[in-house]
């Protein structure tokens, strides 16, 4: 789960990557999933579009996605949406400390 600090940082890191998924009519398939797992294995954060002609909006899609890849929906606008998954083994982002309360 994000916080809203760690949602922001990744959100500023998002903007400038290209979409790797592009989800279509065929809506969520087994290799678009199997896609989507593989790239969030080695670059954590990916950024995807929903196609036009895919009956789903753009939410139900990443949410479906993020529970099917156990990663973390950072944002959705328009047809686009962002997922995270931190990679345990070599994790590439450094994610922003939290303040601790005195």
């Amino acid at each position: 789960m994000l916080n809203s600090k760690q949602r922001s940082y990744l959100k500023k890191l998002a903007a400038n990557e290209p979409d790797i998924l592009h989800v279509g009519k065929d809506e969520l398939t087994p290799n678009l999933i199997v896609q989507a797992k593989d790239a969030l294995k080695s670059r954590e954060l990916i950024k995807g579009k929903v196609q036009q002609n895919c009956l789903k909006d753009v939410r139900e899609v990443a949410e479906e996605l993020s529970t099917s890849t156990d990663s973390d929906v950072v944002y959705t606008i328009g047809n686009k949406f962002v997922l995270y998954k931190r990679n345990h083994e070599e994790p590439k982002i450094e994610m922003p400390k939290s303040k601790k309360k005195k």
